[in-house]
């Protein structure tokens, strides 16, 4: 039937029809199908069989008896066959009624509910005697059983279910049966009729509990109950009790009716009864029901109608967080008493384990449901208060259970029971039971833990007393037995229960001290410390009693230093257990730094390091002696924790590190674990053995950690110890385990070498901070010791591999800088001198390259003597073939002689340590001392200056004024101030997080007011990169406090702070100068000025420091106010962040210092350390105009900084050294006490303190201990000069055999002298660079460029090209470089130029070469025949330079003779010598080619000119008269010779008129010079060499005689008028600009290009040269007059004309200039008009009456118009003298003397004819006609040109009465001319033309008619 759906039943009626075979067959397959087989109507069906059901079973009791009834019942119900029909019914009904509820409801509805009932009644009473039942019957009948029970539980479980019950009776008396018959009922039918009867009660209805109520159902089962309890056994009498009990608690819900017909009928006692019966029961007998009858108990609890009101009675004190009235309760509080009543005197009355547990447990219960309960049953009944009084006699179990219970109401409830704890400490008092005490006692430990509150409690209430009594007895009791101080359990000791109870004592007497001073004040009151020190000799005391001296700590450190450390010296050698929990509590209390100073002055450190002297050999392979059975782990973890204690005591504290350092203790721990047998200590040298391959450290780390490769033991103790070292170093050791966690590190470590480095910025990152140098120390003294005879190879591995690891420790410079300062190169020198010295030591070039990068920081001079010493005693080089480092075998170089390997190797050593390892500004190749911020370690760190100044009111008292010095010191400074200082960024801080670098701030405070107000500071803020200097008055307070905004307290019209952007000037990683100046002005205003380097970042106005702190306005007479200073940041503006910096010298001048003063300060470097009252810069000696004055006055100087002249001292040295006012200064802002002596402090004294002045500070001290560190540089550079300095170095140079050996000794004299100025002085001292001269010269053969290059390093030239050329070194200038033949000097290479043609450095370095007497060196070269002309343009571009960079008359007039030397006999044509041929052959010889002498005068001319001309020269009027004054006119006219080439005449007129740009040197030359001045300067001393002669011929008096300088040049300029260059140079000179080079080339463009070009401003300021028109018009003249021939025709006839072109120009641009009216300009012009030949076609008609000037209505005639002159010009010049004669009569009134018209009328040439005279004035004459006659036509309309820049009619009405008075004049002369005869034309023309002009004037002038005849007449007669 399985996989087919069955339909049948259609119907109902047609289902039961057919009951028997339809529900046997439809039911099997239903059941068979898996739920395939689906009925139509379910429900319809339960029931219908449920009725069938029903109905069977009704019958089948119906009127039988019991016994009858229930054996046909079990008939109808069992299975028969195949199946039976009442068992297929149930069955039916069993199936049915797991469907769903409303099936259940139809089953519930067929009256089945009361049948099933009846059956379990009859099942449950009448117990069944069965004979023979095979075990598949007994199956059966569970089977059905179970069907049954499954049946009524689904069934009853729904209240209808229970309803339907209430209509039999069957209910009531199946519950009083199970209360009257258990011991009679069926067995087997026990539980299940339980189970059913539970399930009713869970569904229990209102109904149904008044029905049970009604019958009395409760109160006959509690009888019956009552009944049994005396006579059942007690798990049988719970077990039916639980069914009536569970009535009752499961209708309280609903009803209290059954609860309280059980409480009215002594229920409760009942349960009593039954649960005392209970005791004694076995182990899980009976327990499910004893259980549910103290669960229901427990729930009854809660069952009541109303809340219990109690009266609280809080005892006080509570934790903080108790409050009870806040306390809110969760419904499930306890309301009825009764049930807890009964759980309460069972547990009084029982003393069974597990009936007390159940109750104890019962009662947490009840207090998780609402922490109210224990409140509202220990307010009324009390329980726990009861139960601590006989809780002692309770199981063991049972105590521990109830003092948890204790214990969480106060972990859980947070409440403190002060009563129930009296009583605990009463049993612990008692001590009646030990188990019970310790109990209670640990109890108690863990209410004191939670709280420190209990520590108080404990403390009043004696508890604390009683132990300390009871341990007091015990201690005394150990004392007696002899174990103090023994690891040992021996016999006397006190076993078990008591010996735990003294551990949990010690742990209780811990607790109440832990954080309780007090407790542990009255512990130390008691004297309980010895007694206490004597729980340290067991074991399991020990950790309880470090816990309580750890807490004795915290009130006297010293007495638990001295304990531990006691204990630690005392013990015995192998008590490693005892050592190692020493240390480990020791460990605890050196977290707090405060703990330092007891450790360090109770001999701590020593007493740790005896720790490893006792273990001298334990660590041996194979162990000897006693150790053989200490386990080599347990040591190498006494050593571990040994050095952790070291380094936790050092960690982070100066004063430890000092006093470990200072006293040598690291020395002593390398001679300690040197000793431990695990490192190599025999005597005998250490065979070196090749290595295939290396590991490094961390591998081997890996190795001996991580892997399973096989070591020696003692290489891995040796890695172990090692290991511990490297931590040590790094400062972590004392923060690890000894065994967790180290593989990981290991492998991480590992894995952090291996990754390939990216920058040297990220190496520089991950260089590990060196936190304990002195631990470096013990590793390379036990470098040597890592040695085995056994095992050389892997010996030597583990040195190399170490070196290695030490060589990277110290990569980066700070790392360097501190080991320096640890004395690692002493170290090295000593513990490794074997390998140090032996070159073939495989350890020789690591320890080297760490030697020589330390010694490059700061070195000891002792220790350089000791290195330079060993240097040189093996027999040893380098090659310099190769790695200036890599050692090779001197047999490998036989051609090397033994001093001279010497001498190389030392130089290499030398060249290492001495050259510079970074490239920074201002020659600051060696780090000067500095003090480093770094402020990402706490935020902040500076150098405070205490007592700046202190202004005292008029009687105050003297005494509270600190410092130094006599006088008061008044702030702020009347004239002003300057800030100086030097500072290097090594790293800016975060944009986002920005630290900015105060350079200064100063803060002053008034006495008797609380605030400090800072009233000067100057910052530099790295977000926008500016420098911020202000004076405003601002509170000193922390940053996080906003400021309120207020009014400003001093109102001023300049802002209190300036800002200057510094763009990109800062460079991270290089020295800078800053230097602010602030001078003072009226009015309380200031300037400030700021410089970077000298370069002024801006300088801007502002108001000036107040005199008054704040808003003081007056000053008491008694108070005082006192300064000081912070550099950096100070604690109160604490603000983390990445910016690391250094600050260098810095100063504080109460004035402003001048720029030149800033600049001198700059060339000092950061390395000067003085006052500037005596400055010589480096390289200044004999030749220097060194002035010894002071740069700052000795009052001036506020302060000097500097980190060499610092040292370490105390607050008590400070107050005796100082005084006391300072002392408290510096204790109260370090943070520490005034009185502490130990504390050193770092204190840069002030360099200025003994100067002469008023009050001083006496310096800076450093505040933060993280975030200051100091460094004192003494680099090799600077120790050798201790051991004899350049005298060693020129040794080495004596020594030197070979060229390589050769370079070495000059580099590193080199690299010493550039680097330090004492060796400098040292060197001028001993006159080492004359003997560096003489051994050059004697070891020639041995220089090469590499040297030579060397040498121009040394005077000047930068190496490597990372500075400019400059001569430093005048002495090596002058003895070295200068001291070479100056031909070999010149042709060395173009080096020697660049000295002095740098840009930047020129002028120092020409003073420096005038001094040593370059120029006439360079001139005696050109006198070499062998020279070439390149090196000539050298010699005269280094000329230029030094003439541009020191001008000086001397060196001109020794140029200027030797360009004379060069003129050639005048009967030599020079133009005829062919120049191009020198300049293309530059590198010949110059006595090869022709025209030398030529070539070389204009190259020197041509310098000369530039040097005149030179933009950076700018000679003053003054010097260029000196100039030529010295050289004088005739000399320059030397060059301006016919004879000459014209390429020296160009130059040398161009050098002429450059000088008479000067107008005033023009007019003396002009008016005439003493000749000769050249050569008489420059035979100046001659006289005295020639006097000193035995014979000598006379010299010749020269004579003075005056040289007009314009006549001469006239006359040599009309030698070279086919020149166009001279045109231009006249013209420049002419237009007052300076000369120039047009790129034209013909004449006409290039006056055409000078006319666009000149200055207009010097022309307006300085006029036009009349002189150089003069020379224009003669060369004009001359080229005019000249007859032409017709190869010349070209330039003879444009030249000309170009000039009168460009005049009339010029003219036109300039009219109103004198010039034009001058009378040799005139008269020159007038040369140029005049015709000296006769004209062609004579003068007739000139002048006839039908002539032009004299018709009428045709104007004047064209003068131009006459007869033409031979040159075309003529015309040019005659147009110009008209446009002349026009302006002159218009514009210069008659009556001014020598007006134009008179000079042109009078000008002639001295050989003129009389008829040549003649016609030329008739010329003027009629020009002059037809000027008037122009004017007269159109009222001037017709004029050419408009004179000036008025309008035209203004000038025509103003021009008027001038015309008039000259028409006057002109008549006058016109008649004067007539008599004379000199004008050829027709009186009646005249008449006529003066009849006009009369005309014209009555015209314009007719009311003044006859005032104008009368003048007229007047000017006639």
């Amino acid at each position: 039937t399985r996989g087919r759906i069955l339909y049948f039943c259609q119907s109902t009626k047609d289902m039961v029809c057919q009951k028997d075979l339809t529900v046997t067959l439809g039911f099997q397959a239903w059941e068979q199908s898996a739920g395939v087989i689906v009925f139509p109507n379910i429900q319809l069906l339960a029931s219908e069989v449920s009725k069938l059901l029903t109905k069977e079973i009704k019958r089948n009791l119906n009127g039988k008896p019991a016994e009858e009834a229930l054996l046909s019942l079990e008939k109808l119900l069992q299975k028969k066959g195949e199946a039976g029909d009442g068992h297929l019914l149930l069955k039916s009904v069993y199936l049915l009624s797991q469907t769903d509820l409303r099936t259940i409801w139809n089953i519930i509805g067929s009256g089945l509910p009361a049948a099933l009932m009846q059956c379990l009644y009859l099942f449950f009473t009448v117990p069944l005697k069965k004979t023979s039942d095979d075990g598949e019957t007994s199956e059966d009948d569970a089977q059905t059983q179970e069907m049954l029970v499954k049946i009524m539980l689904n069934m009853y479980k729904e209240e209808q279910g229970v309803e339907e019950l209430l209509a039999a009776d069957k209910l009531q008396s199946l519950i009083i049966a199970t209360a009257s018959l258990w011991d009679q009922c069926s067995h087997s039918w026990k539980v299940p009729t339980g189970r059913v009867l539970r399930t009713i009660s869970k569904a229990q209805t209102k109904n149904s509990i008044v029905y049970l109520q009604a019958v009395d159902c409760i109160k006959i089962a509690i009888q019956q109950l009552f009944t049994l309890a005396d006579t059942l056994p007690a798990c049988d009498v719970c077990e039916a009790a639980s069914i009536v009990l569970c009535f009752v608690k499961d209708s309280y819900p609903v009803s209290s009716a059954l609860l309280t017909e059980f409480e009215n009928n002594d229920g409760y006692q009942l349960l009593l009864k039954i649960l005392v019966r209970c005791e004694g029961l076995q182990q899980n007998e009976g327990d499910p029901y004893l259980d549910e009858i103290l669960d229901m108990l427990t729930c009854l609890t809660t069952c009541g109608k109303t809340e219990l009101k109690v009266s609280g009675n809080i005892v006080h004190p509570q934790l903080p967080h108790f409050d009870f009235e806040r306390t809110q309760s969760s419904g499930m509080t306890v309301k009825n008493l009764q049930p807890f009543q009964v759980l309460q005197s069972i547990f009084q009355r029982s003393n069974d384990q597990h009936l007390c547990g159940r109750i104890l447990a019962a009662i947490g219960t009840i207090w998780a449901w609402d922490r109210v309960n224990f409140f509202l049953l220990e307010w009324t009944l009390q329980p726990i208060n009861q139960f601590t009084d006989i809780i002692h006699f309770k199981p063991h179990p049972v105590q521990v259970q109830f003092f948890r219970l204790v214990e969480s109401i106060v972990l859980d409830l947070s409440y403190v029971p002060h009563e129930i704890l009296k009583k605990v400490q009463y049993l612990i008092k008692e001590n009646i039971v030990p188990f019970c005490t310790l109990t209670a006692l640990q109890c108690l430990l863990s209410m004191t833990q939670k709280d420190l509150l209990f520590s108080d409690i404990f403390r009043d209430s004696g508890l604390l007393g009683l132990l300390l009594a009871l341990l007091r007895k015990e201690a005394k009791i150990l004392r007696k037995s002899g174990t103090t101080y023994s690891g040992t359990h021996l016999p006397g000791l006190k076993e078990g229960t008591e010996k735990e109870l003294n551990v949990v004592m010690l742990k209780m007497v811990a607790a109440l001290t832990a954080r309780s001073v007090r407790n542990t004040v009255v512990l130390k009151d008691y004297g309980m410390v010895p007694y206490i020190k004597i729980f340290l000799d067991d074991e399991c005391y020990r950790s309880a009693t470090l816990s309580i001296l750890e807490q004795l700590s915290v009130i006297n450190y010293e007495e638990y230093m001295s304990i531990i450390i006691g204990a630690l010296c005392s013990s015995t050698q192998w008590e490693l257990h005892l050592k190692l929990d020493l240390l480990k509590s020791l460990l605890r209390i050196l977290e707090s730094p405060k703990s330092h100073s007891a450790f360090r002055t109770c001999s701590g450190f020593n007493g740790l390091l005896s720790l490893l002297s006792d273990m001298e050999g334990a660590l041996q392979d194979p162990p000897s002696g006693q150790w053989t059975a200490v386990g080599q782990t347990c040591i190498l973890e006494l050593v571990f924790y040994t050095l952790q204690g070291i380094t936790a005591a050092l960690h982070l504290d100066p004063v430890n590190s000092n006093f470990f350092q200072r006293n040598g203790l690291f020395e002593k721990m390398a001679e300690d674990l040197g000793s431990l047998g695990c490192f190599w200590t025999r005597e005998g040298r250490q065979i070196p053995v090749s290595l295939e391959k290396k590991r490094t450290f961390a591998e081997f780390l890996d190795a001996v950690f991580c892997s399973s490769e096989p070591f020696p033991a003692w290489l891995k103790n040796s890695i172990w110890i090692l290991n511990f070292l490297d931590r040590m170093v790094k400062g972590t050791l004392h923060q690890e385990s000894y065994f967790k966690e180290r593989k990981p590190e290991m492998g991480e470590e590992s894995r952090d070498d291996q990754e390939a480095p990216q920058t040297q910025e990220e190496l520089e990152m991950r260089d590990c901070t060196i936190v304990h140098p002195g631990a470096v120390c013990v590793m390379v003294r036990l470098l040597p010791k890592l040695y085995n005879e056994g095992h050389a190879q892997l010996s030597q591995e583990i040195q190399c591999a170490l070196v290695d690891h030490i060589q990277s420790l110290v990569k980066s410079e700070k790392s360097r800088q501190v080991m320096c300062e640890s004395g690692l190169l002493s170290t090295i020198i000593t513990s490794c001198q074997d390998a140090f010295c032996n070159d073939s030591h495989p350890l020789h070039l690591p320890l080297t390259r760490v030697f020589e990068k330390l010694a490059s920081q700061a070195i000891e001079p002792h220790v350089l003597r000791h290195c330079v010493h060993l240097s040189g005693s093996e027999e040893h080089v380098v090659d310099s073939k190769t790695d200036p480092q890599t050692v090779v075998p001197i047999r490998t170089s036989p051609w090397l002689s033994k001093g001279s390997a010497l001498a190389l190797q030392t130089a290499m050593s030398l060249i290492s340590m001495t050259s510079p390892r970074n490239f920074q500004l201002h020659g600051t190749a060696l780090a000067p001392s500095f003090v480093e911020f770094d402020m990402s370690m706490e935020g902040y760190g500076c150098l405070y200056l205490p007592t700046l100044a202190t202004v005292m009111g008029s009687s105050a008292d003297q005494s509270v004024s600190g410092g130094t010095g006599m006088g008061i010191r008044t702030f702020p400074p009347s004239s002003g101030l300057t800030l100086s200082c030097w500072f290097l960024v090594s790293k800016f801080g975060l944009v986002h997080n920005s630290h900015p670098l105060r350079f200064l701030t100063i803060v002053r405070h008034m006495s008797r007011t609380e605030q400090e107000f800072v009233c000067f500071s100057v910052s530099f803020f790295p977000q926008d990169l500016s420098l911020v200097i202000s004076t405003e008055e601002v509170e000193f307070q922390p940053l996080d406090i906003m400021e309120p905004e207020g009014e400003v307290l001093n109102p001023s019209t300049f802002p209190g702070q300036v800002q200057f952007g510094c763009g990109k000037l800062l460079v991270t990683g290089q020295w800078h100068h800053l230097t602010v100046t602030v001078a003072k002005e009226a009015k309380k205003n200031c300037i400030v000025s700021a410089y970077i380097n000298g370069q002024m970042l801006g300088s801007a106005k502002m108001q000036y420091l107040q005199p008054l702190p704040g808003s003081c306005v007056s000053m008491e007479p008694s108070s005082f106010i006192d300064v000081y200073g912070y550099i950096a940041t100070p604690r109160v503006w604490k603000q983390k962040s990445s910016l690391t910096w250094r600050l260098g010298p810095t100063y504080l001048f109460e004035e402003a210092i001048s720029v030149e003063t800033i600049e001198v300060i700059i060339k000092l470097g950061p390395q000067y350390c003085s006052n500037f009252q005596a400055v010589q810069l480096q390289g200044e000696d004999q030749y220097s105009d060194h002035n010894t004055a002071p740069l700052v006055a000795e009052e001036k100087i506020s302060f000097g900084i500097n980190a060499v002249c610092s040292s370490l001292t105390t607050v008590q040295d400070i107050k005796s050294s100082y005084n006391e006012v300072d002392g408290r200064l510096i204790a109260k802002e370090i943070g520490i006490n005034s009185r502490d002596s130990s504390t050193p402090i770092f204190l840069a004294k002030n360099i200025a303190g003994h100067l002469s002045g008023s009050l001083r500070t006496i310096g800076s001290v450093a505040v933060g201990q993280y975030g200051v560190r100091v460094f004192q540089s003494t680099p090799a550079a600077t120790s050798l000069n201790f051991i004899g300095g350049p005298a060693i170095l020129l040794g080495l140079i004596a020594m030197a055999r070979d060229d390589h050996t050769m370079y070495a000794a000059v580099k590193v004299l080199n690299s010493i002298l550039n680097n330090s100025p004492l060796s400098g002085k040292l060197m001028r001292h001993i006159h080492g660079y004359q003997l560096l001269s003489y051994l050059l010269k004697r070891k020639t053969q041995l220089l090469n460029s590499r040297i030579l290059q060397l040498m121009f390093s040394l005077v000047g030239t930068a190496e490597l090209g990372f500075e400019s050329s400059v001569i430093k070194n005048c002495s090596a200038f002058q003895y070295v470089l200068c001291n070479f033949e100056v031909k070999r000097f010149m042709l060395l290479s173009e080096t020697s130029a660049n000295l002095v043609i740098s840009s930047r450095n020129a002028c120092q370095n020409v003073v420096i070469a005038y001094r040593v007497q370059v120029v006439p060196k360079l001139l005696f070269l050109f006198n070499d025949p062998e020279i070439s002309s390149s090196k000539i343009t050298l010699a005269c571009t280094i000329l230029s330079h030094l003439l541009q960079g020191y001008f000086n008359t001397r060196d001109v007039l020794r140029i200027g003779l030797f360009l004379v030397y060069t003129l050639k006999p005048s009967s030599v044509d020079e133009n005829q010598i062919y120049l191009d041929s020198v300049a293309e052959r530059p590198t010949e010889a110059l006595s090869q080619t022709s025209g030398k002498t030529i070539w070389l005068r204009n190259q020197l001319l041509k310098m000369l000119l530039d040097v005149i001309r030179s933009d950076k020269l700018h000679l003053s009027s003054e010097e260029k008269e000196k100039t030529f004054l010295a050289l004088g006119p005739d000399w320059f006219l030397l060059f301006t010779q016919s004879y000459l080439h014209f390429s020296t005449v160009v130059l040398g007129i161009k050098l002429l008129l450059c000088f008479l740009h000067n107008r005033l040197l023009l007019n003396k030359f002009k008016e005439g010079l003493v000749a000769g001045r050249w050569l008489e300067n420059s035979s100046a001393g001659l006289s005295i060499l020639m006097d000193n002669l035995k014979s000598h011929p006379p010299v010749p008096d020269n004579g003075y005689f005056l040289i007009f300088g314009f006549s001469v040049l006239q006359r040599c300029l009309t030698d070279h008028v086919h020149i166009p260059e001279i045109y231009l140079v006249v013209a420049e000179l002419f237009l007052a600009t300076p000369q120039s080079e047009p790129p034209e080339k013909d004449l006409e463009s290039m006056l055409q290009w000078i006319f666009q070009h000149h200055l207009t401003e010097n022309v307006l300021k300085f006029g036009l040269c009349a002189e150089a028109a003069v020379l224009l018009l003669e060369m004009v003249r001359f080229t005019v007059d000249k007859p032409i021939a017709d190869a010349e025709a070209s330039w003879a006839i444009a030249y000309p004309g170009n000039v009168i072109e460009f005049l009339c120009l010029i003219y036109h641009s300039y009219t109103q200039d004198p010039v034009w009216h001058c009378p040799d300009f005139l008269k020159t012009l007038a040369m140029v008009a005049f015709h000296s030949g006769p004209p062609k076609g004579g003068s007739e008609g000139l002048l006839t009456p039908d002539g032009p000037a004299i018709a009428e209505g045709k104007g004047c005639a064209d003068p131009s118009s006459l007869p033409l002159l031979p040159h075309p010009v003529k015309k040019q010049v005659w147009d110009f003298v008209r446009v002349l004669l026009m302006d002159s009569l218009l514009n210069i009134p008659a009556n001014k003397q020598g007006h134009p018209l008179e000079l042109l009328l009078e000008a002639s040439p001295e050989h003129a004819t009389s008829e040549q005279k003649r016609l030329f004035q008739t010329k003027v004459l009629l020009s002059a006609m037809d000027v008037f006659h122009v004017t007269s036509q159109g009222e001037g309309k017709t004029r050419p040109r408009v004179c000036g820049k008025k309008p035209r009619f203004i000038l025509e009405k103003s021009a008027a009465p001038l015309s008039t008075m000259n028409i006057a004049y002109f008549v006058q002369k016109l008649v004067e001319k007539l008599n004379s005869r000199m004008f050829s034309a027709d009186p009646k023309q005249i008449l006529i033309f003066i009849v006009k002009q009369i005309m014209w004037v009555s015209h314009f002038f007719f009311s003044n008619f006859y005032h104008v005849l009368t003048c007229c007449f007047t000017l006639r007669s």
